[in-house]
């Protein structure tokens, strides 16, 4: 625990810093594999008994083979594991209203110190004998297994492990078998107090590594290209020792006849333009970091040589974008569903005259994570099913949006699509690391 401690005030003196980020400034792989595995000690004991309880499911049952292993299992594998070891049974028992709680392994290993391993075999030469020997010691009143019909981080129980259990449970089992839906989205989406206390630091390497990117250290106008930037922050990301989990986009806007198309912006831009003096350039990007994900949209001004600030109109329209965050956070409330909070924030842009575009989503162990979908880019009516699912506290969000202006010198309309992390808890809404409040210009100062 003292060690534990250490880490997190090493998070603590980096977040309080503004120095550029470099090597010593992410955890060795020692570290990380500590925290990692406290972090997820701390979750099954303190966080996952109340999530079975909300849920109402009393036994919670992941199977997974090597290297296919269920998106909810692959969460809760300790740092020296990077698979499932050949068949993984994890069981998690916990009758409602009582203090009761055991995690076991039907597996030949105890999985690290988290779950340890019950299979017998020599008592049970076949691996689910041993696990229809639990069930039926425990008699639980709701076995919970993950498919799902809207969710595919909740469906990790493949076809074929899901037909071998049913052939050996006996009958009478098999009318207390439920989804494990709402448990497996719980799990995923709630970020416990280990992980809140580190994700602002884990925002603001995101964060740093933008500003170092998109700054004259990198930006020649004239000479770099969109693609040199995107390929600078993939050797950035993998020099510092870190993943992305998507590769990065940037992309321009500038004083031409060229429309701005939904379609072109995600998947049809250019490969490759060169920046020119007088650019919107826009990033999207995130980094992988002790199982936490960041995800965000920044832009920043090329500056003319006359200029020594960006014209006004720009900043005008990024401001526009930055009213739409506060709209759209504003909106969240627990109980109210995706697709409720979605509506409510797109009728109050309109009643304020903006256009926007909401395509907002969790993260945490995932990039485009599982909890309440709000909005997608191309459907702003609403998602059924993941739509549907409401909000709860401890949720981290990508908030992901875009407002239309109409830019009169340009000739055209121009879309400010920003992306910053945030995380929504009983003190309401706030951003990981803030947020970007105003257009940076290239070079910050001239």
């Amino acid at each position: 625990m003292q060690k534990l401690i250490f880490i997190c005030l090493i998070f603590f003196q980096f977040s309080l810093s503004d120095a550029q980020i470099s090597e010593g400034d992410i955890l060795l792989m020692r570290d990380r594999a500590e925290w990692i595995d406290n972090m997820l000690e701390y979750r099954l004991d303190s966080l996952l008994p109340e999530l079975m309880d909300r849920a109402e499911i009393d036994m919670w049952i992941l199977v997974s083979r090597e290297y296919n292993e269920d998106p909810v299992m692959k969460t809760m594998l300790p740092s020296e594991w990077l698979s499932a070891r050949r068949r993984t049974i994890m069981v998690f028992y916990k009758p409602k209203n009582e203090e009761t709680f055991e995690k076991i392994a039907i597996a030949r290993y105890s999985v690290g110190r988290l779950l340890k391993g019950e299979w017998n075999i020599d008592v049970f030469p076949d691996q689910w004998e041993a696990l229809v020997d639990y069930i039926i010691e425990k008699n639980p009143n709701k076995i919970g297994l993950n498919y799902s019909q809207d969710f595919g981080l909740a469906d990790g129980l493949v076809s074929t492990e899901h037909q071998s259990f049913l052939k050996m449970l006996p009958q009478e089992y098999h009318k207390k078998i439920v989804s494990a839906e709402n448990l497996a989205i719980g799990w995923l989406e709630t970020r416990s107090k280990l992980e809140l206390d580190i994700y602002d630091s884990i925002c603001k390497i995101g964060h740093d590594i933008l500003q170092e990117a998109f700054s004259e250290k990198v930006i020649q106008p004239g000479v770099t290209s969109s693609n040199d930037v995107v390929w600078w922050l993939r050797q950035r990301v993998r020099d510092l020792g870190l993943t992305t989990w998507f590769h990065p986009t940037v992309g321009i806007q500038r004083e031409n006849t060229e429309k701005f198309d939904h379609l072109r912006s995600f998947s049809k831009r250019p490969k490759e333009q060169i920046i020119q003096y007088g650019d919107l350039l826009h990033v999207d990007f995130g980094v992988n970091y002790l199982r936490l994900h960041t995800d965000q949209q920044q832009h920043f001004y090329v500056l003319k040589p006359e200029e020594s600030e960006a014209p006004q109109y720009l900043k005008d329209a990024y401001k526009v974008s930055n009213r739409v965050q506060d709209i759209l956070t504003e909106s969240f409330k627990t109980g109210k569903t995706g697709n409720q909070i979605l509506s409510d924030a797109l009728k109050q842009a309109e009643k304020e005259g903006i256009v926007a575009s909401i395509y907002t989503h969790p993260i945490g162990f995932h990039g485009h994570a599982a909890g309440p979908t709000i909005g997608m880019w191309d459907n702003q009516n609403g998602t059924p099913g993941r739509g549907d699912y409401q909000m709860y506290y401890n949720t981290a969000f990508s908030i992901e949006l875009n407002s239309s202006t109409e830019i009169k010198e340009w000739g055209k309309i121009i879309r400010i699509m920003l992306e910053e992390d945030g995380v929504y808890t009983e003190d309401g809404f706030r951003f990981l690391d803030g947020r970007q409040e105003s257009l940076q210009t290239i070079p910050r100062e001239r």
